[in-house]
Protein backbone atom coordinates (compact mmCIF):
# COMPACT_ATOMS: atom_id res chain seq x y z
CA UNK A 1 0.00 0.00 0.00
CA UNK A 2 2.34 2.89 1.05
CA UNK A 3 4.52 1.56 -2.63
CA UNK A 4 1.38 2.39 -4.51
CA UNK A 5 1.09 5.53 -3.07
CA UNK A 6 4.71 6.52 -3.36
CA UNK A 7 3.83 5.39 -7.16
CA UNK A 8 1.25 7.43 -7.40
CA UNK A 9 2.81 10.53 -6.01
CA UNK A 10 5.41 10.12 -8.91
CA UNK A 11 2.58 9.30 -11.39
CA UNK A 12 0.99 12.78 -10.05
CA UNK A 13 3.76 14.91 -10.32
CA UNK A 14 4.41 13.63 -13.68
CA UNK A 15 0.65 14.18 -14.58
CA UNK A 16 1.40 17.65 -13.43
CA UNK A 17 3.96 18.73 -15.12
CA UNK A 18 2.60 17.09 -18.59
CA UNK A 19 -0.31 18.70 -17.84
CA UNK A 20 0.21 22.43 -16.55
CA UNK A 21 0.62 23.96 -19.54
CA UNK A 22 -2.46 23.17 -20.81
CA UNK A 23 -4.50 24.58 -17.76
CA UNK A 24 -2.46 27.84 -18.44
CA UNK A 25 -3.84 28.16 -21.94
CA UNK A 26 -6.87 27.12 -20.48
CA UNK A 27 -7.15 29.23 -17.55
CA UNK A 28 -6.03 32.55 -20.09
CA UNK A 29 -8.71 31.62 -22.30
CA UNK A 30 -11.32 31.99 -19.61
CA UNK A 31 -10.34 35.32 -18.18
CA UNK A 32 -10.13 37.08 -21.25
CA UNK A 33 -12.62 39.56 -21.94
CA UNK A 34 -15.91 38.65 -24.21
CA UNK A 35 -15.46 41.85 -26.05
CA UNK A 36 -11.58 42.50 -26.52
CA UNK A 37 -10.14 38.98 -26.70
CA UNK A 38 -6.67 38.69 -26.63
CA UNK A 39 -6.76 35.21 -27.99
CA UNK A 40 -8.20 33.48 -30.79
CA UNK A 41 -7.86 30.09 -29.47
CA UNK A 42 -5.84 27.47 -27.53
CA UNK A 43 -3.06 26.90 -30.62
CA UNK A 44 -2.79 31.01 -30.50
CA UNK A 45 -2.60 30.97 -26.83
CA UNK A 46 0.30 28.75 -26.29
CA UNK A 47 2.24 30.25 -29.20
CA UNK A 48 1.74 34.13 -27.47
CA UNK A 49 2.44 32.80 -24.15
CA UNK A 50 5.56 31.46 -25.22
CA UNK A 51 6.18 34.36 -26.97
CA UNK A 52 5.71 36.70 -24.47
CA UNK A 53 6.50 35.18 -21.79
CA UNK A 54 8.81 32.15 -22.51
CA UNK A 55 8.25 28.38 -22.05
CA UNK A 56 7.90 29.27 -17.94
CA UNK A 57 5.36 30.81 -18.77
CA UNK A 58 2.95 28.38 -19.43
CA UNK A 59 4.22 26.83 -15.71
CA UNK A 60 2.94 29.92 -13.92
CA UNK A 61 1.33 28.68 -10.69
CA UNK A 62 3.27 25.12 -10.85
CA UNK A 63 4.01 25.52 -7.21
CA UNK A 64 0.23 24.97 -5.95
CA UNK A 65 -0.46 21.69 -7.42
CA UNK A 66 2.58 20.09 -6.52
CA UNK A 67 2.53 21.30 -3.06
CA UNK A 68 -1.06 19.77 -2.54
CA UNK A 69 0.17 16.26 -4.59
CA UNK A 70 1.05 14.29 -1.49
CA UNK A 71 -1.73 15.21 0.36
CA UNK A 72 -4.82 14.35 -2.52
CA UNK A 73 -2.84 10.92 -3.24
CA UNK A 74 -2.96 9.89 0.45
CA UNK A 75 -6.79 11.49 0.54
CA UNK A 76 -7.67 9.82 -2.89
CA UNK A 77 -6.26 6.27 -2.19
CA UNK A 78 -7.37 5.88 1.34
CA UNK A 79 -10.69 7.43 0.99
CA UNK A 80 -11.90 5.44 -2.15
CA UNK A 81 -10.06 2.02 -0.85
CA UNK A 82 -11.45 2.43 2.65
CA UNK A 83 -15.27 3.53 1.28
CA UNK A 84 -15.26 0.65 -1.38
CA UNK A 85 -14.11 -2.40 1.43
CA UNK A 86 -16.97 -0.51 3.72
CA UNK A 87 -19.23 -0.91 1.18
CA UNK A 88 -18.96 -4.59 0.54
CA UNK A 89 -18.69 -5.24 -2.78
CA UNK A 90 -17.17 -3.91 -5.88
CA UNK A 91 -20.25 -3.16 -8.12
CA UNK A 92 -20.39 0.28 -10.62
CA UNK A 93 -22.55 1.76 -8.02
CA UNK A 94 -20.87 0.78 -4.81
CA UNK A 95 -17.54 2.42 -7.88
CA UNK A 96 -18.96 5.80 -8.23
CA UNK A 97 -20.14 5.61 -4.24
CA UNK A 98 -16.32 5.50 -3.12
CA UNK A 99 -14.86 7.45 -5.87
CA UNK A 100 -17.39 10.53 -4.91
CA UNK A 101 -16.42 10.38 -1.34
CA UNK A 102 -12.80 10.49 -2.21
CA UNK A 103 -13.63 13.94 -4.42
CA UNK A 104 -15.96 15.20 -1.41
CA UNK A 105 -13.01 14.71 0.96
CA UNK A 106 -10.20 16.11 -1.27
CA UNK A 107 -11.68 19.33 -1.88
CA UNK A 108 -10.39 20.48 1.48
CA UNK A 109 -6.88 20.85 -0.26
CA UNK A 110 -8.57 20.68 -3.36
CA UNK A 111 -9.64 24.12 -2.81
CA UNK A 112 -7.12 26.67 -1.34
CA UNK A 113 -4.50 25.08 -3.66
CA UNK A 114 -6.67 26.21 -6.67
CA UNK A 115 -7.47 29.26 -5.23
CA UNK A 116 -3.28 29.74 -5.05
CA UNK A 117 -2.79 28.10 -9.11
CA UNK A 118 -6.03 31.11 -10.22
CA UNK A 119 -4.01 33.86 -8.27
CA UNK A 120 -0.75 33.18 -9.33
CA UNK A 121 -1.56 32.41 -13.32
CA UNK A 122 -3.70 35.51 -13.49
CA UNK A 123 -1.41 37.86 -11.91
CA UNK A 124 0.72 40.17 -14.20
CA UNK A 125 4.78 39.05 -14.81
CA UNK A 126 7.95 41.57 -13.44
CA UNK A 127 7.49 43.57 -11.08
CA UNK A 128 3.99 43.88 -11.12
CA UNK A 129 3.34 40.35 -9.89
CA UNK A 130 1.45 40.58 -6.27
CA UNK A 131 2.40 36.91 -4.92
CA UNK A 132 5.72 34.83 -4.98
CA UNK A 133 4.70 32.25 -4.59
CA UNK A 134 1.51 29.63 -3.52
CA UNK A 135 2.76 29.84 0.04
CA UNK A 136 3.21 33.62 0.21
CA UNK A 137 -0.56 34.04 -2.13
CA UNK A 138 -2.19 31.99 0.46
CA UNK A 139 -0.63 34.33 3.49
CA UNK A 140 -1.65 37.19 1.72
CA UNK A 141 -5.18 35.98 1.71
CA UNK A 142 -5.72 35.14 4.62
CA UNK A 143 -3.93 38.23 6.17
CA UNK A 144 -6.52 40.36 3.92
CA UNK A 145 -9.85 37.91 4.40
CA UNK A 146 -9.37 35.17 6.70
CA UNK A 147 -9.96 31.44 6.58
CA UNK A 148 -12.93 31.76 4.73
CA UNK A 149 -11.28 34.07 2.03
CA UNK A 150 -8.80 30.99 1.69
CA UNK A 151 -11.65 28.35 1.32
CA UNK A 152 -13.41 31.00 -1.44
CA UNK A 153 -15.36 28.65 -3.90
CA UNK A 154 -15.41 25.48 -0.87
CA UNK A 155 -18.93 25.10 -2.27
CA UNK A 156 -18.94 24.87 -5.70
CA UNK A 157 -15.87 23.07 -5.31
CA UNK A 158 -17.66 20.47 -3.81
CA UNK A 159 -20.29 20.19 -6.14
CA UNK A 160 -17.51 19.66 -9.08
CA UNK A 161 -15.60 17.16 -7.45
CA UNK A 162 -18.14 14.85 -5.52
CA UNK A 163 -19.67 13.47 -8.65
CA UNK A 164 -16.84 14.17 -11.30
CA UNK A 165 -14.77 11.73 -9.03
CA UNK A 166 -17.52 9.70 -8.98
CA UNK A 167 -18.25 9.35 -12.85
CA UNK A 168 -14.15 9.08 -13.62
CA UNK A 169 -14.10 5.83 -11.03
CA UNK A 170 -17.58 4.58 -12.41
CA UNK A 171 -15.99 4.88 -15.97
CA UNK A 172 -12.45 3.57 -15.53
CA UNK A 173 -14.07 0.76 -13.46
CA UNK A 174 -16.43 -0.22 -16.59
CA UNK A 175 -13.79 0.63 -19.59
CA UNK A 176 -10.95 -1.62 -17.94
CA UNK A 177 -13.78 -4.28 -17.32
CA UNK A 178 -14.84 -4.30 -20.86
CA UNK A 179 -11.47 -3.98 -22.25
CA UNK A 180 -10.71 -7.24 -20.44
CA UNK A 181 -7.89 -5.21 -18.53
CA UNK A 182 -6.35 -8.19 -16.42
CA UNK A 183 -3.08 -8.81 -15.37
CA UNK A 184 -1.26 -10.63 -18.85
CA UNK A 185 -3.84 -9.26 -20.76
CA UNK A 186 -2.95 -8.38 -24.63
CA UNK A 187 -2.05 -4.55 -24.71
CA UNK A 188 -2.78 -4.61 -21.69
CA UNK A 189 -0.75 -0.78 -21.16
CA UNK A 190 -2.84 0.76 -24.53
CA UNK A 191 -5.79 0.10 -22.91
CA UNK A 192 -5.75 1.50 -19.29
CA UNK A 193 -4.03 4.57 -21.52
CA UNK A 194 -7.69 4.67 -23.49
CA UNK A 195 -9.87 3.82 -19.90
CA UNK A 196 -7.67 6.55 -17.60
CA UNK A 197 -8.11 8.90 -20.65
CA UNK A 198 -11.84 8.26 -21.82
CA UNK A 199 -12.55 8.44 -18.16
CA UNK A 200 -10.88 12.09 -17.63
CA UNK A 201 -12.77 13.17 -20.76
CA UNK A 202 -16.24 12.01 -19.18
CA UNK A 203 -15.31 13.14 -15.26
CA UNK A 204 -14.77 16.80 -17.02
CA UNK A 205 -17.80 16.65 -19.50
CA UNK A 206 -19.96 15.63 -16.41
CA UNK A 207 -19.19 18.64 -14.37
CA UNK A 208 -17.43 21.39 -16.09
CA UNK A 209 -20.04 24.46 -16.38
CA UNK A 210 -20.03 23.76 -12.50
CA UNK A 211 -16.20 23.97 -12.81
CA UNK A 212 -16.15 27.75 -14.48
CA UNK A 213 -18.70 28.81 -12.21
CA UNK A 214 -16.67 27.80 -9.10
CA UNK A 215 -13.50 29.39 -11.23
CA UNK A 216 -15.05 32.10 -11.53
CA UNK A 217 -15.96 32.71 -7.87
CA UNK A 218 -12.06 32.20 -6.70
CA UNK A 219 -11.20 34.84 -9.42
CA UNK A 220 -14.00 37.47 -8.11
CA UNK A 221 -12.27 40.35 -7.37
CA UNK A 222 -8.84 39.94 -8.22
CA UNK A 223 -9.19 42.41 -10.82
CA UNK A 224 -12.19 45.01 -9.51
CA UNK A 225 -14.64 44.49 -7.16
CA UNK A 226 -16.33 41.93 -6.63
CA UNK A 227 -19.03 40.95 -9.03
CA UNK A 228 -21.23 37.85 -7.60
CA UNK A 229 -23.08 37.14 -5.04
CA UNK A 230 -23.12 33.26 -5.17
CA UNK A 231 -23.14 30.01 -7.21
CA UNK A 232 -26.51 31.01 -8.58
CA UNK A 233 -25.90 34.51 -8.52
CA UNK A 234 -22.52 34.13 -10.70
CA UNK A 235 -23.87 31.45 -13.32
CA UNK A 236 -27.38 34.17 -13.94
CA UNK A 237 -24.84 36.93 -14.44
CA UNK A 238 -22.52 35.10 -16.81
CA UNK A 239 -25.19 33.42 -18.74
CA UNK A 240 -26.62 36.52 -19.52
CA UNK A 241 -23.59 38.23 -20.58
CA UNK A 242 -22.42 35.55 -22.79
CA UNK A 243 -25.08 32.77 -23.28
CA UNK A 244 -24.96 29.33 -22.75
CA UNK A 245 -21.44 29.05 -24.58
CA UNK A 246 -19.47 30.65 -21.47
CA UNK A 247 -20.29 27.48 -19.97
CA UNK A 248 -17.80 25.87 -22.07
CA UNK A 249 -14.63 28.28 -22.33
CA UNK A 250 -11.70 26.82 -22.18
CA UNK A 251 -13.10 23.14 -22.64
CA UNK A 252 -11.01 21.96 -25.80
CA UNK A 253 -7.56 22.62 -23.77
CA UNK A 254 -9.28 20.66 -20.54
CA UNK A 255 -10.26 17.75 -22.79
CA UNK A 256 -6.86 18.21 -24.95
CA UNK A 257 -4.64 17.21 -21.62
CA UNK A 258 -6.82 13.77 -20.25
CA UNK A 259 -4.76 11.62 -22.60
CA UNK A 260 -1.37 12.40 -22.35
CA UNK A 261 -1.98 13.50 -18.63
CA UNK A 262 -2.96 9.73 -17.75
CA UNK A 263 -0.16 8.62 -20.14
CA UNK A 264 2.53 10.29 -17.89
CA UNK A 265 0.94 9.45 -15.19
CA UNK A 266 0.45 5.53 -15.63
CA UNK A 267 3.99 5.33 -17.34
CA UNK A 268 5.33 6.84 -14.02
CA UNK A 269 3.38 4.67 -11.77
CA UNK A 270 4.00 1.31 -13.90
CA UNK A 271 8.23 2.29 -13.92
CA UNK A 272 7.95 3.17 -10.08
CA UNK A 273 6.34 -0.50 -9.31
CA UNK A 274 8.19 -2.71 -12.10
CA UNK A 275 11.61 -0.75 -10.58
CA UNK A 276 10.26 -1.44 -6.96
CA UNK A 277 9.04 -4.92 -7.64
CA UNK A 278 10.80 -6.61 -10.25
CA UNK A 279 8.55 -7.70 -13.60
CA UNK A 280 5.62 -8.46 -11.76
CA UNK A 281 4.96 -5.23 -10.49
CA UNK A 282 2.62 -3.63 -12.39
CA UNK A 283 -0.20 -1.84 -11.14
CA UNK A 284 -3.30 -3.13 -10.99
CA UNK A 285 -6.27 -1.16 -13.09
CA UNK A 286 -7.50 0.18 -9.28
CA UNK A 287 -4.43 1.68 -8.45
CA UNK A 288 -3.69 3.23 -11.45
CA UNK A 289 -7.00 4.50 -11.40
CA UNK A 290 -6.39 6.29 -8.37
CA UNK A 291 -2.90 7.67 -9.07
CA UNK A 292 -4.39 9.30 -12.78
CA UNK A 293 -7.70 10.80 -10.59
CA UNK A 294 -5.07 12.44 -8.53
CA UNK A 295 -3.24 13.85 -11.06
CA UNK A 296 -6.01 14.22 -13.98
CA UNK A 297 -9.13 15.27 -11.26
CA UNK A 298 -7.63 16.92 -8.25
CA UNK A 299 -4.65 19.09 -9.67
CA UNK A 300 -5.16 21.34 -12.68
CA UNK A 301 -8.63 22.79 -12.45
CA UNK A 302 -9.95 25.99 -14.65
CA UNK A 303 -9.85 29.23 -13.70
CA UNK A 304 -12.61 31.93 -15.17
CA UNK A 305 -13.72 35.63 -15.08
Amino acid sequence: MALDFLAGCAGGVAGVLVGHPFDTVKVRLQVQSAEKPQYRGTLHCFQSIIKQESVLGLYKGLGSPLLGLTFINALVFGVQGNTLRALGRDSPLNQFVAGAAAGAIQCVICCPMELAKTRLQLQDAGAARAYRGSLHCLAHIYRREGLRGVNRGMASTLLRETPSFGVYFLSYDALTRALGCEPGAALLVPKLLLAGGTSGILSWLSTYPVDVVKSRLQADGLRGAPRYGGIADCARQSYRAEGWRVFTRGLASTLLRAFPVNAATFATVTAVLTYARGPDGAPAPAAAAAAAAAAARGLAQPSSL
